[in-house]
């Protein structure tokens, strides 16, 4: 099998793709796009999204470019047959909760993380909004995983490794805390044990390649 090529940078979403390239051990090559530095918005890189968000993967065996991050969890799924939804049950609750995460966590804390850190001039109200949206998602997650010890249910999957990063960067990289969300903090923990997470969120710095 010829490498898949993962376009990325080190983000959550970035790291979604790698963590699931990890898990399903697939062959691939890291092509780094820089988003600090504007190559999202190059010509070669909007060929391939013109959206001009990483990550993209391309597969040249089958002559695929998918954009997304969801989108690529589940093309590489289907490619591996690792962390397929074994039913139909199964699969609608992955998407459901798949599409919770692109929906509302990231989102979330991606404005977060902008007022925070980026924006020019520090805007409380706006932190306090996005704080308090965090927290009420951070319930949600909670209340599921009261009830599963995953997010789509029974088995490690696809939503997990969606959420997962967006997890690890509102603690890490906002302040978030999970005192009060004791199973989604044993998730978290969980989660991060994984060998195949601990590799995918190294990427794209030990696998870096030239664009």
């Amino acid at each position: 099998m010829t490498p898949l090529h993962l376009y990325t940078y080190a983000t959550p979403n970035g790291h979604k793709a790698s963590i699931m390239l990890e898990e399903t051990a697939l062959p691939y090559e890291v092509r780094l796009v820089d988003i600090e530095a504007g190559e999202q918005h190059q010509p070669g890189f909007l060929k391939l999204n013109p959206n001009n968000k990483i990550p993209v993967l391309v597969d040249p065996d089958r002559q695929r470019t998918v954009a997304e991050s969801g989108a690529i969890l589940f093309y590489l799924a289907e490619r591996s047959g690792v962390l397929l939804p074994a039913d139909d049950i199964e699969r609608s609750d992955t998407l459901s909760w798949a599409l919770f995460q692109a929906a509302h966590v990231g989102p979330t804390l991606g404005q977060l993380w902008h007022f925070k850190h980026f924006a020019r001039e520090r805007l409380p109200a706006a932190i306090d909004r996005f704080e308090a949206e965090a927290q009420r998602v951070f319930g949600v997650l909670e209340a599921r995983l009261s009830q599963a010890p995953y997010i789509a249910g029974s088995r490690y999957g696809i939503a997990d490794i969606m959420t997962w990063p967006w997890i690890r960067a509102g603690i890490e990289e906002l302040g978030l805390r999970l005192d009060n969300r004791p199973r989604l903090a044993d998730w978290h923990a969980a989660v991060a044990q994984r060998p195949a997470v601990q590799r995918g969120v190294r990427v794209p710095a030990i696998r870096e390649h030239a664009a």
